[in-house]
Order: C-alpha cells, then structure tokens, then sequence
C-alpha cells in the first residue's frame, strides 16, 4: 500500500494538481486563460465518450446489465446517506444538506480519468465499459437529492404558515426562510424548487453530458475501423491525452488553491465529512462492483467514482432548484476536500480495498 501511495504522489497527475496548489499559496500571478481551459475540458470529455463508445461496442448486453444496475444503485444510495447523515449529525438546514448531497451524488469525471489513468498505470485492467457506467451516475443522484431539498422545504414552509397563522406567531424554517405573518407567502416558490423542467434540461444539456453521452454514441457507431485513424489522438491512454490531462489538473490545482480560505468557513465537522464520507462510498462502491462481477481494476474504478463529488454537473441544478444552498460548503467540500483526497490518497485506498476483496 505505501509503494503505491507513493507511486500516485509522484505521478505527473498529482504534481500537477500539486504545483497549482502551490502556485495560488505564493499568490503567482500564473494562470490558465478561460478559452484554453475550455478547450482542454472539452477535449478530455469527448476523448473520454469516444474511447469508451469504442470499447462499449466489443462488450455484450449482459456484460453491462448487472454493473449498469449496481451503479443506478449506487447513485440512488449515496445521496440519501449524505442527505441525512448532514441533517442528523451536521444539523445542517434542508437546502445546505440537499445541495451537498446532489454533488455527491453525481460523479467527478475528473477523478474518474484520473483513477482511470493511475489504474492503467499500475497495470490493472479496467472494463471498457467504465465509461458508461460514468454518464449512468451523472445525474439520478442529482435529482432524487433535489427532490428530497424541495419536498423537505415544501413541507417545513407549509408548517411554519400554520404556525404563522396564529397571532403573534412568528417562524423561522430551517432552510432559512422568516415568515412572520404572511399567509400567502410559499419558501418553496423562493427557490423554484419544484422548476423541475429547467432543472432537468439544465443537466441533460450541460457539457459534461452532451460530450460523453454524445462521444459514447459516436464511438459504438464507428467502432474499431473508424477508431484507428483517431486513436493517436483520442486514447485515453495515448501521451496526447495525459499531457493535456495534466495541464487540466494543473487548473484544478489554481481552482483548488483559490478557495482554500473557505476552508475556514466550512468547519472541522464537514472537513472531516469530506474525507470520511468518501471512504465509507468509496468502499461501498467497491462492494457493489464486486458483487456485480466487476474485475478488481473495474470495482477499483467504481469505488472511485462513487467516492467522488460533481462540481461541475451538480452546480448549476442546485443554483436552479435551491438557491437557499450555501455554496460555499458544496463546493469546497467537493474541490478542496473530496476530490484531493480522492487524487492523493482515495484512488490508492479503493484499488487496495478491490485487491484484499477480490481474494
């Protein structure tokens, strides 16, 4: 376990995410313009959907089926866990513990290729269906957690309009809403909660989707013959693809480095959350994976896809549907905790949990 915690320290990944840490830390003038970090994210996207579209068509139904449930499973589990564990133990309010859940409830392509490529790496064979099993994560735990926000602060604005209805009566909902006497006034239209068509456009639209739902369609239809002329390009394991890689985990390195600060805001309680919880859905993933007749590459890789945290996908739904969350801990939680954990330490941990499963 140590030579190969040390081996992913010492990768060009992590020294990548490490130098832009660092970069922010000295408060470098360095940074990566808009445009070109665009473009890598798009390249690393559509590589990834194409690659994967590839290795999807060599690969039969009933080969996919099983994991393919596990993984809904997976996304429908985690966010719920998370909901209730921030409301019970963290006391968190309804939007705060709704929005943190639907981020991880989603998945981090990110840490996906980059679990991916430390695999590979190691020499552990992963399935060529992985790729799938990322867009089927994408967005259910997005919604059901969303869900859960807005029916919870429904029901609680509805309660304190009761309580409000009585003289003098004044209530103050956990999602942060004051009512004090006004009978027509409903929270949850304050957060669109139930704005579930833009919602849902929203996320089906959105470039992390349209790129791997898009490249994995693409990739099915050419196959093996129309791969060859762009695999060069295109491999996920080609160097093209893990220099740019670099470059993009140099990016979430400044991102990363940036907000370090919020750590401070957030709390000792959701900075252990972001370490711990990734563990607990990390192992759980493994399980799953396992029983779903995954090799210990592929059960490897799902640990780590359930370990992680959207930051990208999940954003945006939770400004949409409760603009009452606190971005602030989602966030953070995901960028500056989750996902260096994951990149430094979970990805190793996860492959080692497959390795003693697996026996």
């Amino acid at each position: 376990m140590n030579d190969i915690l040390v081996n992913n320290l010492l990768s060009p990944i992590a020294l990548s995410f490490a130098l832009g840490v660092v970069a922010r830390l000295v408060r470098s003038e360095f940074s990566i313009p808009k445009e070109m970090y665009a473009g890598i994210s798009i390249y690393l996207l559509f590589a990834l959907g194409l690659h994967g579209g590839v290795e999807m068509a060599k690969s039969s139904f009933g080969d996919i089926v099983l994991p393919a449930v596990a993984t809904v499973a997976i996304g429908l589990v985690v966010p719920v866990v998370c909901y209730y564990a921030l409301r019970t133990l963290g006391r968190f309010s309804i939007a705060d513990a709704a929005g943190i859940a639907a981020h991880y409830g989603s998945v981090s392509a990110v840490t996906f290729i980059a679990a991916d490529q430390f695999l590979r790496g190691a020499g552990v064979p992963v399935e060529g269906f992985m790729p799938t099993l990322l867009t089927l994560l994408e967005s259910p735990g997005i919604h059901l957690a969303l869900a859960m926000g807005a029916i919870g602060i429904a029901k609680e604005g509805a309660a304190a309009q009761a309580a409000a209805r009585t003289p003098s009566a004044t209530a103050m909902g956990r999602a942060g809403i004051l009512l004090d006497g006004d009978h027509d006034h409903d929270p949850a239209a304050d957060g669109h909660a139930l704005d579930w068509k833009a919602t849902l456009h929203e996320i089906l639209t959105a470039r992390t989707m349209i790129l791997l739902v898009g490249g994995l369609i693409i990739g099915a239809l050419f196959g093996e013959t129309g791969w060859k002329p762009i695999a060069p390009f295109f491999d996920t394991v080609s160097p093209v693809f893990k220099g740019v890689l670099c470059l993009f985990l140099l990016e979430m390195g400044l991102l990363a480095g940036e907000r370090l600060g919020d750590l401070r805001k957030v709390g000792l309680f959701l900075v252990a959350f972001g370490i711990l919880f990734p563990i607990i859905t990390g192992t759980l993933g493994v399980l799953v994976g396992s029983w779903a007749g995954l090799s210990t590459g592929g059960a490897a890789l799902l640990g780590a896809m359930a370990a992680s945290a959207s930051y990208i996908a999940a954003p945006p739904a939770v400004r949409v549907t409760l603009p009452q969350a606190n971005p602030t801990y989602s966030l953070t939680l995901a960028l500056v905790i989750t996902f260096p954990f994951n990149l430094l330490v979970g990805i190793p941990l996860y492959l080692k949990i497959a390795e003693q499963v697996a026996r």
